[in-house]
């Protein structure tokens, strides 16, 4: 038996970047298909993934003037595009897939929806397979993977309260001015263990007022004090660094970000000046998030927080169960150590993973759902908010 072949209906090209970060891999329209039963192309490990139906734009969208067959930067500068950075790797593959299944599901425009991906160097999936998988089970859809290099930011990772949080990806938030495309002024960030269930298009029209570089939901309630050790509040400096200036917890998993300001203030070496410190004096034990939350500490423009109903997946322990958030939902995040894949593959679910479960993918999944409908103990997302009018 022959090994399987893959087989691209458009050329795929790699395109080294000048950036010392990354590098990119651009794939053309079309499908990838398979023949046999081996493993030779490297998808038996990750998949297989279900074909994602067509979302196609209606009437009322503006045409974007993205070349399927060939996408180039200059096309960046197209107004009626939304640009959305996530990272993709081999661990959280099914999750990534779920989201952009989710948001092309509930955009107004999906044809006009782009998707930067930044997949590590490093991976145990190469950025070339995840691309290809990325192609297969959304044959139409708009997107670049961006290869981080990982070393970029090894050095300057410090332990953490779980070991997924030191994962040199969930880093590489810091370094998007430096690994997308210049012509990328503006993207929504978003987390691997989210899904949206409202048109993404209302998240990307938040306006950043005044000089504020980003976005997200905030959390004024929250005691900001517990993000940081005794060791910070103790110093005679470090706390009168942000005093004044009201900081308010925010989740980095859901971020509006205007990368032309970004370049410009250079808040990739600000964040870096902050992991450096924590190298020598232990400050805070919580991953990539205090260094967001002392730089942009009461510079953040406050977006509803129905854009990051977080801390679906438990807490960085034992990954609990947890119920929404009061109020009206447009985004679900799985944020924690419970994620909604793994609870439902072995057979422990919270309610709310029922919430992420149609948006997956993944074909046994599929099967093993027609089997498993007697668990759900409610309908919909509606039984569980407020506000249904999302919906």
């Amino acid at each position: 038996m022959p090994l399987n072949t893959v087989v691209l209906a458009a050329v795929a090209c790699l395109l080294v970047i000048s950036s010392p970060f990354a590098v990119g891999i651009r794939t053309g329209p079309g499908r990838i298909t398979t023949n046999g039963g081996g493993g030779g192309n490297g998808f038996s490990k990750l998949g297989p993934f279900m074909e994602a139906p067509e979302y196609r734009n209606g009437k009322e969208c503006a045409s974007s003037s993205v070349n399927r067959e060939n996408f180039v930067s200059s096309s960046s500068n197209d107004p009626s595009l939304v640009h959305i950075a996530m990272t993709l790797d081999s661990e959280y593959l099914r999750g990534s897939i779920a989201a952009v299944h989710s948001v092309l599901r509930h955009a107004s425009c999906p044809e006009n929806v782009f998707f930067h991906f930044i997949a590590a160097e490093f991976d145990s999936a190469s950025p070339r397979v995840l691309s290809q998988l990325v192609r297969s089970t959304f044959p139409s859809l708009n997107f670049k993977v961006y290869i981080f290099r990982e070393d970029t930011v090894i050095n300057l990772i410090s332990s953490s309260i779980r070991q997924a949080l030191e994962n040199p990806l969930n880093y590489a938030r810091n370094y998007l001015g430096d690994i997308l495309d210049r012509s990328v002024d503006r993207v929504i960030y978003l987390d691997s263990d989210i899904i949206v269930v409202d048109d993404i298009t209302k998240l990307w029209n938040t306006a950043l007022t005044g000089s504020r570089v980003i976005g997200a939901p905030e959390y004024c309630h929250a005691n900001f004090t517990q993000y940081f050790t005794p060791g910070f509040w103790s110093d005679p400096a470090l706390p009168g660094l942000i005093s004044g200036r009201n900081p308010c917890y925010f989740n980095t998993g859901v971020m509006v970000m205007d990368m032309v300001r970004w370049r410009e203030r250079n808040y990739r070496e600000k964040l870096e000046v902050w992991m450096q410190l924590q190298k020598k004096k232990r400050i805070y034990d919580l991953g990539s998030l205090p260094p967001f939350l002392l730089v942009f500490a009461g510079d953040v423009e406050a977006i509803d927080h129905r854009w990051n109903q977080h801390g679906l997946g438990g807490d960085n322990i034992r990954g609990s169960c947890r119920s929404l958030h009061p109020g009206p939902v447009s985004l679900l995040h799985w944020s924690g150590k419970g994620k909604p894949w793994v609870r439902l593959d072995e057979k422990r679910p919270c309610p709310l993973d029922h919430l992420w479960e149609p948006y997956d993918l993944f074909k046994h999944n599929k099967i093993e759902r027609a089997k498993d409908q007697s668990l759900l103990g409610f309908a919909s997302l509606s039984e569980l908010t407020d506000d249904s009018s999302f919906l």
